[in-house]
């Protein structure tokens, strides 16, 4: 018997994606309110149970009114600038329409959608259950092990996106999934205003890895003699890594960036909290208020087709006579082009 399956998803990324792809429809509900980043929260949703067969779900979000991290590092996201107030109001309309599907939301006081998903992960393992996140984050890249996936939402949709294990991860970035905070550390992450370290970009960053092992072996070295940190990277970079700065900055990242892992959830997997199938009533409700496929939730959420039936036809609506015809198509077609094979920069550009 395979495992169950959770998928813990990232309702932050995938609403703020929703938010800017589907910004021309305006889409409203009939009293008025915007929800056209919901609609394609949920129609993303939908497809994500589908793709990976979850037994489970759990959707999490950042908490609006405070953040331990901002307390503790003012600095972190302090560029952003203010959400607009419509995204604002269909993030709060998310999470009451989620619950009245009877979803599990999860927005832990203080953390970010990203410690939701590391929590789900940490708990699924204890509970024997397998987890794919869903998320368009590269954070969540240190997630990826023997029991999590990646579901890297991009362009295109779900059906479009990759579902990345530990292998595909190396593939793409060049660093196992326990290297990638420190790989993340080196390089910075000028969205949440965290500068890498100076001179180091991701390929240094996973040449310097695939030496080491670890950041912290790499700057001890460089702090001795730095001979090694030489011959691999040169005596420029080695230099830059000797310095007390360079170690600061990475120390600062990587506690910037590493994910809370006993977040509350709201699961009991035991007695069935987070688990699907959905009720078929709320689904048809609120996928029919969004003016949402109904048929393709109901598959994917409820289990349950959605069509009626009908009756077999009768002998009298047969021709048995008729016969499909037997004449050959002249058309004739080129020959299709050889596909050519991305190549790996254009793979490591689209997959970050």
């Amino acid at each position: 018997m395979f495992p169950r399956t959770l998928l813990a998803v990232d309702g932050n990324s995938l609403l703020h994606r929703s938010f800017h792809a589907a910004a021309r429809t305006g889409f409203h509900t009939a009293d008025g309110r915007p929800m056209w980043a919901v609609r394609g929260l949920l129609s993303q949703l939908s497809a994500a149970v589908d793709r990976v067969c979850a037994d489970a779900v759990v959707v999490g979000f950042d908490d609006p009114a405070a953040s331990a991290r901002r307390q503790r590092w003012p600095s972190y996201k302090s560029q952003r600038e203010p959400k607009p107030r419509t995204l604002e109001d269909q993030l709060d309309a998310a999470v009451d329409v989620l619950r009245e599907l009877g979803v599990v939301v999860a927005v832990p006081p203080g953390l970010e959608a990203d410690d939701v998903l590391a929590s789900a992960a940490a708990y699924a393992r204890t509970m024997g259950v397998r987890t794919v996140v869903a998320t368009s984050d590269r954070d969540s890249f240190a997630l990826i092990d023997d029991n999590t996936k990646m579901l890297r939402i991009l362009n295109g949709g779900v059906d479009a996106s990759p579902l990345l294990d530990p292998a595909r991860l190396f593939m793409v970035t060049g660093v196992r999934p326990e290297q990638y905070v420190d790989f993340a550390a080196l390089r910075g992450d000028v969205s949440d205003n965290l500068p890498g370290v100076p001179g180091v970009g991701p390929k240094t960053a996973a040449r310097l890895l695939a030496e080491f092992g670890t950041g912290r072996a790499a700057f001890d070295d460089a702090a001795r003699s730095g001979e090694r940190c030489r011959q691999v990277l040169g005596a420029a970079t080695g230099r830059v890594l000797a310095a007390p700065e360079a170690r600061r900055v990475w120390e600062l990242n990587r506690a910037v960036m590493a994910m809370v892992t006993d977040a509350p959830l709201g699961l009991d997997l035991e007695r069935g909290v987070g688990c699907l199938p959905l009720e078929e009533s709320a689904v048809r409700t609120t996928f029919a208020r969004l003016e949402l496929h109904i048929p393709t939730a109901l598959r994917a959420l409820t289990g349950r087709s959605g069509s009626t039936s009908t009756a077999a036809p009768r002998p009298a609506d047969v021709d048995a006579s008729w016969r499909p015809p037997s004449r050959r198509s002249t058309m004739r077609h080129p020959p299709l082009p050889k596909p050519r094979r991305p190549e790996p920069a254009y793979v490591q550009e689209t997959l970050f």
